[in-house]
């Protein structure tokens, strides 16, 4: 047996590779709960089959692997068939496909599950599982251990009334502040983090090459007639809420605005209401409104905010929000309305489109059985992308969108859109954030982001779908002198404040370089 594969009775011969930081990595997991935070394509599944094979042999009892979408949970699933001396039959995939009834006998003839954390959580509560019997717990994608997401409830239980208990929770981005890696330590009862960068030097030979590059477009002249009619209404509903002692001095933006909303809120919810608190509550919600026109204006295009214009038109007919209707009665809303109807007519789009047109052709030409994903925010604006590049020639592109709403894709569509990629029926998805997170796709060459977005947790996740086997390329797309700028320095800022707050967390054993010699 090669000195380069590791060697376990629960590992297939021959199959997976040994890395030094896998090594010390594994040494932390199994003397504590561990926060593995790796960047993509690096491995942090690999870190859950090694200590998957340690407890199975050494602890005995089951594990439960748990992820957020079933696709998911059945990619993690065949990953570790791939990997595991353990028969097929024992390796059990419960989602809620599963009958509960049928999944209460599965948790007592299994010995690895593979599950969404909903039904664990329903399962857990109705009595149909024994926490008792697992002697290891994995969370994927544990960012979203806060609030009421199901990982925090099941990791409370599992500490509870496990007797022999480990956890173990993967991810490439944890959060940006330390409250909210605070959190996610916290809700998962972590003892130590061990993270790993693209600069460490024990990793660095492992990433393949990401050429990063952002591009910047400036804005039409005939979106700036809009933008202004849209700014004017904006700040006269602001003005009047400084007016009222409800606004700070200064700028005032979304998130000011949401503070505000919760605070006001929170005191009609006491009886501490007025008249004039009710109505700071109205002219925020029309601020808001008039705020996200111009965000979509800004960063997506006429197309988008004429669709937006149109919802908010058909809510205010509707008498749905009282906010509506007064935007929509506003004469520089109607007007710009109408302005950007327009822009519609006369052609005058995003030069955004114009700018991924041309890198989509460049790639194409470039390498003919390229693979390409864009990201984009809006469901709107992914229809309209769609339809742009299929002008393009070389480029197949298709649709990637959650599974809300009557035009949602549901699961199993989204599963085969992705297979579809890999054969070459389709050669460019075009996806909202559902194509952030997880879900395998190892060969695509370029990734553009069609807008920054300001979550270091999402950047992190759209780079990372590209430079796993092979060289990559990712590309911003970014409005002159809009919220564009503001979001990829606010990602940017978030992103650097989250790796140093996790190496300041990461401990002295995280340096230890002793090896498997428990394995």
């Amino acid at each position: 047996m090669s000195d380069d594969y590791f060697d376990h009775p629960l590992i297939k011969d021959g199959k997976l590779e040994k890395r030094l930081y896998q090594e010390t990595i594994f040494h932390t997991t199994v003397e504590n709960n561990s926060l593995v935070v790796l960047p993509t394509g690096t491995g942090k599944t690999i870190s859950a089959v090694l200590l998957a094979a340690h407890r199975l042999n050494k602890r005995g009892g089951k594990v439960l692997f748990l992820a957020p979408t079933r696709p998911l949970v059945e990619q993690h699933k065949r990953f570790f068939n791939e990997f595991l001396e353990i028969a097929g039959g024992d390796m059990k995939v419960l989602t809620g496909k599963v009958r509960p009834e049928k999944r209460e006998k599965e948790y007592e003839r299994g010995m690895c599950f593979f599950a969404t954390p909903q039904v664990v959580q329903n399962d857990i509560i109705a009595g149909r599982m024994d926490l008792n019997d697992f002697s290891l717990m994995i969370f994927d994608e544990c960012h979203r251990t806060t609030g009421d997401y199901p990982y925090s409830f099941i990791a409370e239980m599992y500490m509870k009334k496990a007797k022999n208990p480990r956890i173990l929770g993967l991810t490439a981005s944890p959060g940006g502040s330390k409250g909210d890696i605070k959190r996610v330590i916290d809700n998962l009862y972590i003892d130590e983090v061990e993270i790993r960068t693209e600069k460490d030097s024990d990793v660095k030979g492992y990433i393949e090459k990401v050429d990063k590059k952002w591009r910047k477009v400036e804005l039409p002249d005939e979106f700036e007639e809009v933008k202004k009619l849209l700014e004017e209404a904006y700040k006269e509903r602001i003005n009047k809420l400084k007016d009222w002692d409800y606004a700070p001095k200064g700028d005032v933006y979304r998130k000011e605005l949401l503070k505000l909303q919760g605070r006001l809120r929170k005191k009609i919810s006491k009886g501490e209401d007025d008249k004039l608190m009710y109505a700071a509550l109205s002219k925020s919600a029309e601020a808001m409104k008039i705020e996200h026109g111009l965000m979509l204006l800004e960063t997506q295009g006429s197309s988008s905010l004429y669709q937006y214009f149109k919802r908010l038109r058909k809510e205010a007919r509707e008498g749905k929000t009282k906010a509506a209707k007064s935007v929509m009665k506003d004469g520089k809303i109607a007007t710009a309305f109408r302005k950007t109807s327009s822009l519609l007519e006369k052609g005058i789009e995003h030069p955004k489109l114009d700018v991924l047109t041309e890198i989509v052709e460049d790639q194409v030409k470039e390498k003919k059985d390229s693979k390409i994903l864009v990201f984009s925010h809006y469901r709107d604006q992914v229809d309209k992308i769609v339809k742009t590049l299929e002008d393009v020639e070389g480029c197949k592109p298709g649709a990637f969108i959650g599974q809300a709403g009557d035009e949602g894709m549901s699961q199993t569509e989204q599963v085969e859109r992705l297979e579809k990629l890999e054969e070459g029926e389709y050669n460019t998805i075009v996806a909202t954030s559902v194509g952030e997170e997880g879900l395998d796709i190892p060969s695509v060459d370029l990734v553009v982001f069609y807008e920054p977005v300001a979550s270091e947790i999402r950047s992190i996740q759209r780079r990372g779908r590209t430079g796993r086997q092979m060289e990559g390329k990712v590309i911003v797309l970014m409005a002159k002198d809009t919220r564009d700028e503001a979001y990829y320095w606010k990602s940017k800022h978030r992103e650097r404040r989250m790796k140093e707050t996790l190496k300041d967390m990461k401990t002295s054993n995280s340096n230890d370089q002793r090896g498997l010699e428990d394995f």
